[in-house]
């Protein structure tokens, strides 16, 4: 009995009923709809697709939904962008700010009380 599940991300290569098909004759199991990207026809229409080939492959194939987070949102600057190194402070406030290049305002009004000292933040997915 295998233990181990193999997870395919379903996107618009592969959310053809002919291609789930064969992704569960090749042994996936579990298939994952990333909801942030398309719509409710469009995931419906993969979820419809991977019903129908499951159940005709006769295979039980899991669905994970995987959901998007919240849209956290830095403030405007009042100067436009600044570049930020290694060691330097900047702080985010959930006060309605223009940003300079030591202080930003945030839509999340409730990072204070999500995040602690020393945690690390991450600016546009890392990149800053």
């Amino acid at each position: 009995m295998r233990r181990a599940k193999i997870v395919a991300t379903i996107g618009p290569a592969i959310s053809s009923y002919e291609n789930l098909s064969q992704a569960i004759r090749s042994g996936m199991n579990v298939a994952r709809l990333n909801m942030s990207h398309g719509d409710h026809s469009v995931h419906d229409a993969s979820y419809e697709n991977l019903r129908r080939a499951s159940t005709d492959a006769g295979q039980t194939v899991a669905i994970l939904a995987d959901l998007q987070g919240p849209k956290i949102r830095l403030g405007r600057f009042a100067d436009g962008p600044h570049e930020l190194l290694p060691g330097d402070e900047f702080s985010i406030t959930v006060e309605d700010v223009e940003g300079t290049a030591t202080l930003c305002s945030t839509t999340h009004k409730g990072l204070p009380g999500d995040v602690h000292v020393g945690d690390p933040l991450l600016i546009d997915d890392g990149r800053v």
